[in-house]
């Protein structure tokens, strides 16, 4: 692995109130995550395509979504239509996930597709071809502030194997818990991407970006 570790703050974290200020707070960051939950994929509601679109008419950083819902197959393309830089969507709900990966891509997106911490990674490794991003959780979506789970990290090194095996140049991204004590242990896994929510917005945000982002660069694959 070459590249430098990306970034992701969470906005969940985020004060909702003012997204202009938050955006501005980790400017340094490599793309802001957004969190699509539908109150039945999981146990929580937060935006929808309104607030999406919004979002990226601010302009301030790229938007990697990750899509919390159920029927990725009829949503994911609708997101991937706002402009956004990334669609990700959990291989649990979808029907067709090449099929969405293509329609994603043919709308200008990134496609992701992403692995609840049970779903093992044989599930994925024949689709994988079709991702420009895996994401591995690791905590059971629908929340932020959970802890980080390391038992998920058997599944990001095989992950990452395919990828060295492979060739390929797909972002194997972490989303849960990570923090300056749990990035380093996703990146010697083979992590590249790391979302974080508390751990950036709680302090001083550009520190925080930059301290994980040393610590990953420290501990990479």
């Amino acid at each position: 692995m070459t590249a430098a570790p990306r970034i992701q703050p969470s906005i969940l974290a985020a004060d909702f109130a003012n997204f202009e200020r938050e955006f501005e707070r980790i400017s340094t960051a490599d793309a802001a995550h957004v969190d699509v939950m539908d109150n039945h994929f999981v146990p929580n509601l937060t935006f929808g395509l309104p607030m999406v679109e919004r979002l990226q008419s601010l302009g301030a950083l790229p938007l990697d979504l990750h899509l919390m819902i159920e029927n990725p197959d009829h949503w994911a393309p609708r997101f991937a239509d706002l402009g956004v830089f990334s669609v990700t969507f959990h291989l649990e709900a979808a029907t067709a996930p090449a099929t969405i990966a293509r329609e994603i891509r043919a709308l200008g997106a990134r496609a992701g597709v992403a692995l609840r911490p049970g779903t093992p990674f044989a599930q994925i490794e024949e689709l994988l071809g079709h991702f420009d991003q895996l994401l591995i959780m690791t905590v059971e979506p629908g929340f932020g502030g959970q802890r980080f789970m390391p038992e998920t990290m058997p599944k990001l090194r095989q992950a990452r194997e395919w990828a060295d095996r492979t060739g390929s140049e797909i972002w194997l991204q972490v989303d849960g818990g990570v923090s300056a004590d749990t990035i380093g242990m996703a990146a010697e896994a083979g992590a590249d991407t790391f979302v974080a929510g508390s751990a950036v917005f709680r302090g001083e945000p550009a520190t925080e970006i930059a301290r994980l982002r040393e610590l990953a660069a420290d501990h990479r694959h």
